[in-house]
């Protein structure tokens, strides 16, 4: 089979193509656009998930085309590590591409939505499918340009000043990627991601590569300071989008942060220059500081968009752990938090879509009215705080386990520390939104309309399908998505041992 055609090269570049096709049509048929939108993604997971078979046998495919953009070529990769995290993405994509056909209904711009999401769908996607630092670095810029559009969808002036301030860090971010990727380069002499790492020196070209790795992936990710664009961009956009920006996009920068730990420098180089150290320090800043600026939010939106900085801090705190189990929990909770997170921007979006309400104190009674999408928020937000056995709890379970593992109980307290936080800040919106008084923050113009207003199916389903996967994932007799994640950790280990 010639290369371009292998499910690996076609899961990237089918919803490349769809984005053009969308454009073309979506004058003429609006449920044309809709589905040709719903088919992309959908194609694209079925296309990941083929690999299955394979990537559990222990194959890692690579697909290789030296000859596209020469010196370095093109590659295409998938092992245990980017099937997983692709399978998420796509996935997720497929069930908020279908919510977002009835959201979006009431939002203009439609036309520019549709093919944007798809774009940024495919930037995603060539993101954790690269085999290189410079296929990554190519999707990259396309996913993070792609996903301005989306940002700046409402065009208020708050949307475009948030807008102008996640472009300036996406150049900042791209920019730091492109001087690490010429770095290394210069370095090694090649940016294939390889089993064990290839850069072999500390010197200081090789630090100031790191450092310029660590500031482009942790503005993707949200790692404070870095993540000033994050609460500004995430609740200006439409519900659906803020879901596909916290619950995946970010997941790229958190992905980008293991390929260099254990593909590009190698875990005996990072460990012995103690590099790992500046990642723990700034994975603590950020957990704390995205917990404490949640609770203290009132926009629904907001705090859920502080919420997440809180949650990427797990992941970096994981992979700099340099521990095998704590590296188990980081990748697990790319899985967790895409569940979760996306599930609760669908939610809140749902409630702002029906009653328009964005505040957290304007919730109350909001269960006796939306009791479905209520239920999922709680089951979501039950999870984010880390009860078992929901899929919230396995990630913090084995990122303890890590910790303990390298000696530090103080990292465990850190994490009680950041459940009992979100507990603080998710419980008081359960409470309000089931025992509240609904007449707290009554508007007369609501007795006219029905007390119960519960959402289209096609907003409703993928809402209670991330729910029940929530719930089940770790309930089901095989929990694949952690052997996965194990299977993954020992493989990015076992390379170096």
């Amino acid at each position: 089979m010639h290369g371009l055609f292998q499910a690996a090269v076609l899961a990237a570049l089918v919803p490349l193509m769809f984005a053009l096709v969308i454009y073309l049509v979506e004058k003429h048929s609006w449920k044309l656009r809709n589905g040709l939108s719903v088919l992309a993604s959908l194609a694209s997971f079925v296309l990941v998930i083929s690999h299955y078979k394979r990537i559990m046998a222990g194959e890692t495919i690579l697909v290789k085309f030296p000859n596209l953009l020469p010196p370095l070529g093109i590659s295409f990769r998938v092992d245990y590590l980017s099937f997983l995290v692709a399978a998420i993405i796509s996935g997720i994509w497929f069930l908020v591409t279908v919510y977002s056909t009835e959201y979006m209904v009431k939002e203009h711009a439609k036309n520019r939505y549709y093919p944007f999401s798809v774009l940024t769908l495919a930037g995603a996607l060539g993101v954790v499918l690269s085999g290189d630092l410079f296929t990554f670095f190519l999707f990259f810029e396309l996913m993070s340009l792609s996903a301005y559009v989306l940002v700046v969808h409402e065009e208020t002036e708050q949307a475009m000043r948030a807008g102008y301030k996640y472009l300036i860090l996406t150049i900042i971010g791209g920019l730091a990627l492109f001087f690490a990727i010429i770095a290394v380069y210069e370095i090694a002499g090649t940016v294939a991601f390889t089993p064990g790492g290839f850069v072999q020196e500390s010197g200081r070209l090789a630090l100031f590569s790191f450092i310029a790795f660590f500031i482009g992936f942790g503005i993707k990710a949200g790692v404070v300071p870095l993540h000033v664009w994050l609460p500004e961009a995430h609740p200006v956009a439409p519900s659906p989008a803020s879901a596909l920006l916290s619950g995946l996009m970010l997941k790229t920068g958190a992905y980008g942060f293991i390929r260099i730990v254990f593909n590009i420098y190698g875990v005996e180089l990072i460990r012995e220059t103690g590099w790992n150290n500046m990642m723990l320090l700034f994975a603590v800043v950020t957990i704390f500081l995205g917990s404490a600026v949640a609770i203290t939010q009132d926009d629904i939106k907001r705090r859920l968009a502080y919420s997440s900085v809180g949650q990427m801090g797990y992941i970096v705190l994981g992979i700099a752990l340099l521990q095998e189990r704590a590296l188990i929990g980081a990748i697990f909770h790319i899985f967790a938090h895409a569940l979760m997170k996306s599930s609760l921007f669908l939610a809140a979006g749902a409630i702002i879509y029906r009653t328009g309400k964005r505040k957290v104190s304007e919730w109350h009674g909001m269960g006796k009215q939306m009791f479905v999408t209520m239920i999922v928020f709680t089951i979501a937000s039950i999870s984010m705080v880390g009860i078992p056995p929901l899929v919230g709890f396995i990630s913090k379970w084995e990122i303890a386990l890590g910790s303990l593992d390298a000696g530090n109980w103080g990292y465990v307290l850190l994490l009680l520390l950041s459940s009992l936080m979100n507990f603080i800040y998710y419980f008081p919106v359960i409470q309000g939104a089931f025992f509240g008084d609904p007449h707290l923050h009554h508007d007369a113009h609501e007795d006219k309309e029905p007390r119960h207003r519960e959402l289209p199916w096609a907003m409703l389903v993928p809402m209670v399908v991330l729910a029940g996967l929530i719930v089940f994932v770790d309930l089901l007799p095989r929990n694949i998505v952690l052997e996965l994640a194990e299977q993954a950790a020992h493989a990015l280990f076992f390379a170096i041992k």
